[in-house]
């Protein structure tokens, strides 16, 4: 079971080509240190995480015997197993372009393991690193190094087609019903920054969706994985649509999705680090997330 913070649920994925739909439940997100909505200036684009002045030095890989990624195959649509059987997922392909960016193709070897053995394969020498979704939580971090972020999933709105809301912003759900799962970061994050909203808890979320299907409450505020997914897929009848946002909050949601390596290799986080800049820059990094976010996130 993942331990990111309120990450994993009920996953339905469908395939149509590489994606067609999913149900997840909530991950975690990036931003600065309070919350915002931020309006990338195409709905398609990702927002990027490197500055794209900065320049990071290649470390000396000469001495790299391998590099071994563990991952899963029950995080869709970042790590899966298609229907050949082959690995497959967002960072399943970005783990590829890393290693060819560090021109370590030949060295490079990407793994599934079961989540819950993935930290004791990486302490026990078992792999180099690790991308499956891990939260860089404060006690990991005194065990493991991590790179730089390079995707947040933010949080946001859906509402139900149907409920007249005098606005386009969250400011038009104020004193208005909208569902939330409780006891999850999105609750948290509902209630400090939008008071004005009276917030409906759920027991999960298929409970959530079918209570903003059913017109029980008008909108509902979760993951921005899940929520365009569910909306494009049969199950949501075609009831509801996305409204406003995204919102982001490190404080509530994490830091985004990064590579989680041993305390005892700097120089592979380093090397992370500047392929990860260099995907971003030249625009790699955006061709994975267009292929496997074709709705987008943000």
């Amino acid at each position: 079971m993942n331990t990111s913070p309120v990450w994993r649920g009920a996953v339905a994925l469908l395939q149509a080509g590489m994606l067609a739909a999913a149900l997840l439940a909530p991950l975690f997100a990036l931003s600065a240190s309070t919350v915002m909505a931020q309006e990338a200036g195409k709905e398609d684009a990702l927002p990027s995480m490197f500055d794209g002045r900065e320049r990071l030095a290649r470390p000396d890989l000469s001495a790299v015997v391998r590099v071994r990624i563990l991952t899963t195959v029950d995080f869709p649509p970042f790590n899966f197993a298609d229907q050949t059987g082959r690995l497959s997922g967002f960072n399943v392909d970005l783990a590829r372009e890393i290693c060819a960016e560090l021109k370590l193709e030949a060295k490079c070897q990407i793994q599934a393991l079961p989540f819950e053995d993935l930290e004791k394969a990486l302490e026990g020498n078992g792999g180099e690193a690790v991308m499956a979704g891990i939260a860089a939580t404060p006690q990991r971090r005194d065990r493991f190094l991590f790179s730089r972020p390079y995707i947040g999933i933010p949080a946001r709105f859906a509402r139900n087609l149907k409920a007249q809301i005098p606005g386009e912003t969250a400011a038009a759900l104020s004193g208005r019903k909208v569902g939330v799962v409780k006891d999850t970061a999105h609750e948290m994050m509902l209630k400090a920054y939008f008071p004005a909203i009276q917030a409906v808890p759920f027991g999960n979320d298929w409970e959530m969706t079918e209570g903003l299907k059913k017109g029980a409450v008008d909108a509902v505020f979760a993951d921005g994985l899940r929520l365009p997914f569910w909306i494009s897929s049969e199950a949501s009848e075609k009831c509801c649509a996305l409204f406003d946002g995204p919102y982001l909050s490190e404080k509530f949601l994490g830091e985004g999705l990064s590579v989680m390596v041993r305390k005892s290799d700097p120089i592979l986080v380093s090397a992370f680090d500047q392929a990860l800049a260099a995907l971003s820059r030249n625009g790699r990094l955006q061709d994975l997330y267009l292929r496997y976010f074709p709705s987008g996130l943000y």
